[in-house]
Protein backbone atom coordinates (compact mmCIF):
# COMPACT_ATOMS: atom_id res chain seq x y z
CA UNK A 1 0.00 0.00 0.00
CA UNK A 2 1.70 3.45 -1.15
CA UNK A 3 1.95 6.18 1.53
CA UNK A 4 -0.60 9.19 1.36
CA UNK A 5 1.22 12.36 -0.09
CA UNK A 6 1.70 15.01 2.45
CA UNK A 7 0.57 18.57 2.69
CA UNK A 8 1.79 21.50 5.43
CA UNK A 9 -1.42 22.88 6.34
CA UNK A 10 -0.67 26.35 7.99
CA UNK A 11 -2.96 25.89 11.14
CA UNK A 12 -4.01 29.45 13.88
CA UNK A 13 -6.67 27.26 15.32
CA UNK A 14 -9.79 29.12 13.33
CA UNK A 15 -12.71 28.33 11.68
CA UNK A 16 -11.03 28.83 8.22
CA UNK A 17 -8.12 27.18 8.89
CA UNK A 18 -9.47 24.40 10.61
CA UNK A 19 -11.41 23.77 7.48
CA UNK A 20 -8.64 24.51 5.32
CA UNK A 21 -7.06 21.24 7.53
CA UNK A 22 -10.09 18.98 7.06
CA UNK A 23 -9.97 19.64 3.27
CA UNK A 24 -6.46 18.63 3.27
CA UNK A 25 -7.16 15.51 4.76
CA UNK A 26 -10.21 14.74 2.61
CA UNK A 27 -8.49 15.44 -0.43
CA UNK A 28 -5.82 12.41 0.72
CA UNK A 29 -3.34 14.25 2.48
CA UNK A 30 -1.47 13.33 5.15
CA UNK A 31 -1.17 16.73 6.55
CA UNK A 32 1.45 18.15 8.74
CA UNK A 33 0.47 21.32 10.50
CA UNK A 34 1.97 24.30 11.35
CA UNK A 35 1.06 27.18 13.78
CA UNK A 36 2.55 30.59 14.94
CA UNK A 37 3.49 31.88 17.91
CA UNK A 38 3.94 35.68 16.40
CA UNK A 39 3.18 37.98 19.35
CA UNK A 40 -0.42 37.67 18.78
CA UNK A 41 -2.83 39.41 21.40
CA UNK A 42 -5.30 36.01 20.78
CA UNK A 43 -2.56 33.80 21.99
CA UNK A 44 -5.96 31.48 22.77
CA UNK A 45 -5.89 30.32 19.10
CA UNK A 46 -2.93 28.43 19.74
CA UNK A 47 -4.89 26.16 22.52
CA UNK A 48 -7.46 26.00 19.70
CA UNK A 49 -4.95 24.56 17.26
CA UNK A 50 -3.67 22.17 19.66
CA UNK A 51 -7.46 20.46 19.73
CA UNK A 52 -7.94 20.83 16.09
CA UNK A 53 -5.14 18.62 15.47
CA UNK A 54 -6.03 16.01 17.99
CA UNK A 55 -9.91 16.17 17.18
CA UNK A 56 -8.94 15.77 13.30
CA UNK A 57 -5.98 13.14 13.74
CA UNK A 58 -3.12 15.16 12.32
CA UNK A 59 0.17 13.45 13.85
CA UNK A 60 2.63 16.35 13.58
CA UNK A 61 1.66 19.80 14.53
CA UNK A 62 5.23 21.78 15.20
CA UNK A 63 4.00 25.39 16.64
CA UNK A 64 7.04 27.84 15.23
CA UNK A 65 7.67 31.36 17.66
CA UNK A 66 8.19 34.46 15.56
CA UNK A 67 8.01 37.46 17.71
CA UNK A 68 6.12 40.29 15.05
CA UNK A 69 4.82 42.14 18.01
CA UNK A 70 8.64 43.77 18.67
CA UNK A 71 7.96 46.15 16.14
CA UNK A 72 3.84 46.03 16.13
CA UNK A 73 2.61 47.81 12.87
CA UNK A 74 -0.97 45.71 13.93
CA UNK A 75 -3.60 45.88 16.30
CA UNK A 76 -3.20 42.40 16.89
CA UNK A 77 0.49 42.46 17.67
CA UNK A 78 0.82 46.07 19.57
CA UNK A 79 -1.56 46.34 22.80
CA UNK A 80 -1.44 49.80 22.65
CA UNK A 81 -3.85 49.99 19.33
CA UNK A 82 -7.23 49.46 19.53
CA UNK A 83 -9.11 46.39 17.70
CA UNK A 84 -11.82 47.51 14.98
CA UNK A 85 -15.24 46.67 16.10
CA UNK A 86 -17.46 48.78 13.46
CA UNK A 87 -16.92 46.03 11.19
CA UNK A 88 -14.86 45.14 7.51
CA UNK A 89 -15.20 48.61 5.47
CA UNK A 90 -14.89 48.25 2.12
CA UNK A 91 -11.72 49.69 0.35
CA UNK A 92 -9.82 50.00 3.38
CA UNK A 93 -6.84 47.73 4.87
CA UNK A 94 -7.98 47.23 8.54
CA UNK A 95 -5.61 47.92 11.76
CA UNK A 96 -5.67 43.96 12.00
CA UNK A 97 -3.69 43.38 9.09
CA UNK A 98 -0.20 42.30 10.42
CA UNK A 99 2.68 43.78 7.90
CA UNK A 100 4.30 40.59 6.40
CA UNK A 101 2.49 37.69 8.46
CA UNK A 102 1.69 35.40 5.86
CA UNK A 103 4.33 36.51 3.73
CA UNK A 104 6.61 34.92 6.14
CA UNK A 105 4.24 31.91 7.44
CA UNK A 106 4.40 30.57 3.70
CA UNK A 107 7.83 31.21 3.43
CA UNK A 108 8.60 28.95 6.67
CA UNK A 109 5.47 26.62 5.47
CA UNK A 110 7.99 26.09 1.88
CA UNK A 111 10.71 25.28 3.84
CA UNK A 112 8.98 22.53 6.23
CA UNK A 113 7.25 21.29 3.21
CA UNK A 114 10.75 21.01 1.28
CA UNK A 115 12.14 19.45 3.93
CA UNK A 116 9.34 16.56 4.69
CA UNK A 117 8.67 16.58 0.51
CA UNK A 118 4.97 17.54 1.00
CA UNK A 119 3.19 18.37 -2.57
CA UNK A 120 0.79 20.84 -1.57
CA UNK A 121 0.66 23.96 1.28
CA UNK A 122 -3.15 24.01 2.50
CA UNK A 123 -4.19 27.88 3.74
CA UNK A 124 -6.93 29.27 5.00
CA UNK A 125 -7.15 32.22 3.38
CA UNK A 126 -10.09 34.18 2.15
CA UNK A 127 -10.53 37.09 -0.09
CA UNK A 128 -14.07 38.01 0.40
CA UNK A 129 -14.48 38.63 4.28
CA UNK A 130 -11.41 40.39 4.33
CA UNK A 131 -10.60 41.58 1.30
CA UNK A 132 -9.01 44.30 2.83
CA UNK A 133 -5.87 42.10 3.71
CA UNK A 134 -3.29 42.28 0.28
CA UNK A 135 -2.01 38.65 1.34
CA UNK A 136 -5.42 36.82 1.15
CA UNK A 137 -5.98 37.42 -2.45
CA UNK A 138 -5.76 35.29 -5.60
CA UNK A 139 -3.39 37.30 -7.38
CA UNK A 140 -0.55 37.43 -4.05
CA UNK A 141 -1.03 33.41 -3.62
CA UNK A 142 -0.26 33.26 -7.46
CA UNK A 143 3.11 35.54 -7.42
CA UNK A 144 3.93 33.39 -4.16
CA UNK A 145 3.48 30.31 -6.12
CA UNK A 146 5.87 31.78 -8.73
CA UNK A 147 8.76 32.50 -6.35
CA UNK A 148 7.78 29.01 -4.72
CA UNK A 149 8.92 27.82 -7.91
CA UNK A 150 12.30 29.53 -8.28
CA UNK A 151 13.53 29.72 -4.79
CA UNK A 152 14.16 26.25 -4.09
CA UNK A 153 15.57 23.16 -4.81
CA UNK A 154 12.48 21.23 -5.30
CA UNK A 155 10.96 24.12 -7.19
CA UNK A 156 13.85 23.74 -10.01
CA UNK A 157 13.27 20.18 -10.09
CA UNK A 158 9.68 20.80 -10.65
CA UNK A 159 8.40 19.37 -7.84
CA UNK A 160 7.74 22.77 -6.00
CA UNK A 161 4.71 22.36 -3.12
CA UNK A 162 1.06 23.90 -4.67
CA UNK A 163 0.13 26.52 -2.20
CA UNK A 164 -3.67 25.45 -2.47
CA UNK A 165 -6.08 28.06 -0.53
CA UNK A 166 -9.78 25.89 -1.25
CA UNK A 167 -11.47 29.24 0.93
CA UNK A 168 -10.21 32.07 -0.67
CA UNK A 169 -13.48 32.92 -2.88
CA UNK A 170 -16.12 31.82 -0.23
CA UNK A 171 -18.13 33.25 2.45
CA UNK A 172 -17.77 33.19 5.52
CA UNK A 173 -21.40 31.47 5.68
CA UNK A 174 -19.60 29.34 3.21
CA UNK A 175 -17.02 28.16 5.08
CA UNK A 176 -18.88 27.31 8.33
CA UNK A 177 -21.31 25.11 6.18
CA UNK A 178 -18.26 23.10 4.54
CA UNK A 179 -17.29 22.99 7.93
CA UNK A 180 -19.73 21.59 9.69
CA UNK A 181 -19.81 18.78 6.32
CA UNK A 182 -15.98 18.12 6.79
CA UNK A 183 -16.75 17.08 11.31
CA UNK A 184 -14.58 20.14 11.71
CA UNK A 185 -14.70 21.08 15.87
CA UNK A 186 -16.01 24.40 15.08
CA UNK A 187 -17.01 25.06 18.70
CA UNK A 188 -13.52 24.50 19.70
CA UNK A 189 -12.17 26.58 16.87
CA UNK A 190 -11.13 30.27 18.01
CA UNK A 191 -11.31 33.01 16.02
CA UNK A 192 -12.38 36.34 18.36
CA UNK A 193 -9.27 38.91 18.04
CA UNK A 194 -9.39 39.10 22.33
CA UNK A 195 -7.35 36.49 24.36
CA UNK A 196 -9.99 36.20 26.81
CA UNK A 197 -11.69 32.97 27.84
CA UNK A 198 -14.87 33.33 26.04
CA UNK A 199 -14.96 35.57 22.07
CA UNK A 200 -16.21 39.12 22.84
CA UNK A 201 -18.34 38.95 20.49
CA UNK A 202 -17.63 42.68 19.34
CA UNK A 203 -14.53 42.38 17.33
CA UNK A 204 -14.28 42.09 13.76
CA UNK A 205 -14.05 39.12 13.39
CA UNK A 206 -16.55 37.71 16.10
CA UNK A 207 -18.92 39.49 14.11
CA UNK A 208 -18.81 37.91 10.73
CA UNK A 209 -18.40 34.49 12.23
CA UNK A 210 -21.66 35.42 14.15
CA UNK A 211 -23.53 36.56 11.12
CA UNK A 212 -22.39 33.40 9.13
CA UNK A 213 -24.32 31.62 12.15
CA UNK A 214 -26.95 33.09 11.96
CA UNK A 215 -26.79 32.98 8.05
CA UNK A 216 -26.82 29.11 8.06
CA UNK A 217 -29.43 28.70 10.35
CA UNK A 218 -27.35 27.96 13.62
CA UNK A 219 -27.92 30.14 15.71
CA UNK A 220 -26.62 27.66 18.55
CA UNK A 221 -22.89 28.54 17.47
CA UNK A 222 -23.57 32.41 18.00
CA UNK A 223 -20.92 33.49 20.69
CA UNK A 224 -19.44 29.98 20.51
CA UNK A 225 -15.62 31.00 18.79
Amino acid sequence: MSEKPKAVVLLSGGLDSATAAAIALSEGYDAIALSFDYGQRHHRELEAAKIVVQTLGIAEHFIVAIDLAQWGGSSLTDRALTLPKDGVQPGIIPSTYVPGRNTVFIAIALSLAEARGAEAIYLGINAVDYSGYPDCRPEYLEAYQNLANLSSKAGIEGKAPKLLAPLVLLTKADILRRALELGVPVELTWSCYQGGEKPCGKCDSCRIRDEAAIAIGRPDLVGNS
